[in-house]
């Protein structure tokens, strides 16, 4: 494999650790809040909860910095080598960028991450004394 296909290969993998990362913290609040009523024990281990929320203050965080994910800059700094311009299409980028990259004002999306911190926070100071 030469150094473009390798590029490539580590671009793809890092858009597929970032998708990953949005799906830890988007489905990863959906199961605490629905196994708070189907009575999943784990949803209440620290470890998991603390990682939740580190995940998402990290996220908040970037926002209102203005700063632009890191693993989105690796990504486009491993495509550009191989020749291609940030998020051309292959078949694993096409798709995990249409669902993960869509078209807003910077504002918006720190709006609506910190409203997701904030449900997240509220959730997590709710459960603190069943989380072991």
């Amino acid at each position: 494999m030469n150094n473009g296909g390798l590029n490539l290969l580590l671009a793809d993998s890092i858009l597929i650790v970032h998708f990953i990362f949005v799906l830890f913290v988007v489905v990863g609040f959906l199961c605490i809040i629905f196994g708070r009523f189907i009575g999943w024990p784990w949803i209440y281990y620290r470890l998991f909860r603390m990682i939740h929320l580190v995940a998402i203050g990290f996220v908040v965080t970037q926002s209102y910095l203005g700063q632009i994910c890191p693993l989105t800059i690796w990504e486009n700094d491993l495509r550009a080598p191989a020749g291609q311009e940030a998020y051309t299409e292959s078949f694993i980028q096409y798709w995990l960028q249409y669902f993960l990259y869509y078209e807003a004002d910077p504002w918006l999306f720190g709006v609506a991450y910190t409203v997701f911190a904030v449900l997240i926070l509220t959730v997590l100071v709710m459960d603190w004394k069943k989380i072991n």
